[in-house]
């Protein structure tokens, strides 16, 4: 029987586990999950204490993608019936952000649909972000798709402080979900954002047909990348993509690979992301006990959590929303 408060102390001296190690947590009897949790918790506790931290998404541009990500709402290939439309205004992307702020995020994310973004996209976001940093101290996250170290640099001057893009599943199973880009694209745009500055936000999906080796893979290939941040996905099946029917998760499952992200990742954000309404459902309050982060509000084409319910939430486990800034006045 594993003893999951080791696997702590060695997370908190900073050991990687052994894939025996790792099996073993995402294989723990699920009457075993309180013990794990508990164990998770002492590692989060060290390096966060009872701090948890809101990020909100904005869809900035959606649908028309011509990438055929097999998770997604609006890559080629689904059929799911969402809202389309092309880069919204300035003015429209400066209100999300104040909507951010008032919700209590430490971090506001524009995401964009696509390959990679148009240079007059580029253009756009970077005037959006100068007017949010003049009125609004809140970090902002940029998911863009695809990035060339030129278009990260005119975003890092621009202001952005953090690019998000996901790994998404270990580099054996990415060509079972998405074919027309590869996991080492997706590699090179991290290395572009680095390059020119920028923080890294860099995660996956749980839930696709991946096997506890894929999991295990995709949380080693991210202490590589040594992101700022994590943002962990559990699939949320849109009637009309490929992978509708993929609906075998769990909330015991899905607290497991947060506890074994945890000990893999002891010092970094991790960030219970899309999926966490309709996977964990009432275990959603455990899931803080190994991650430090959440989404509040929605995401890009399913409803979320609203920020309110989230806030009630953590003050209810005893814990503390942190915010690096002073919030603006809601009347």
């Amino acid at each position: 029987m594993t003893d999951f408060q080791t696997l702590a102390e060695k997370a908190c001296r900073d050991e990687g586990l052994t894939r025996a190690d790792c099996l073993a947590v995402l294989r723990a009897p699920d009457e075993r999950l309180l013990d794990l949790l508990d164990a998770a918790f002492k590692v989060r506790e060290r390096y966060f204490g009872r701090k948890v931290r809101l990020q909100m998404l904005l869809n900035a541009k959606s649908g028309a993608c011509q990438e055929d990500c097999h998770y997604c709402s609006q890559s080629a290939v689904s059929t799911a019936q969402i809202d389309r439309y092309g880069l919204l205004p300035r003015e429209e992307m400066l209100e999300g952000a104040r909507r951010a702020a008032a919700a209590k995020a430490q971090r506001y994310c524009i995401v964009i649909s696509g390959r990679s973004p148009l240079d007059r996209e580029i253009a756009e976001i970077s005037e959006a972000v100068q007017a949010i940093k003049r009125e609004i101290p809140i970090q902002v996250c940029c998911s863009l798709g695809l990035l060339n170290e030129e278009q990260a640099r005119k975003l890092k001057g621009a202001g952005v402080d953090r690019i998000n893009h996901n790994l998404n599943t270990s580099e054996a199973y990415h060509p079972a979900i998405c074919t027309t880009h590869t996991f080492r694209d997706r590699l090179t745009t991290i290395q572009h954002a680095r390059a020119a500055g920028l923080e890294i936000c860099s995660g996956g999906i749980i839930g696709m047909g991946e096997s506890d080796d894929d999991v295990i893979d995709l949380a080693l290939a991210l202490r590589e990348v040594k992101p700022d941040s994590i943002p962990l996905n559990t699939l949320h099946p849109v009637p009309g993509t490929p992978l509708e029917h993929c609906r075998h998760l769990t909330p015991q499952r899905c607290l497991k690979v947060l506890c074994l992200f945890r000990f893999l990742h002891p010092r970094t954000e991790i960030r219970i992301a899309g999926g966490r309404e309709f996977n964990l459902r009432t275990l959603q309050p455990l899931s803080l006990y190994a991650a430090d982060s959440l989404f509040v509000g929605g995401y890009l084409t399913t409803p979320g959590q609203p920020a309110q319910e989230a806030w009630k939430m953590i003050t209810d486990l005893g814990f503390e929303i942190e915010v690096e800034y002073k919030q603006p006045v809601v009347n």
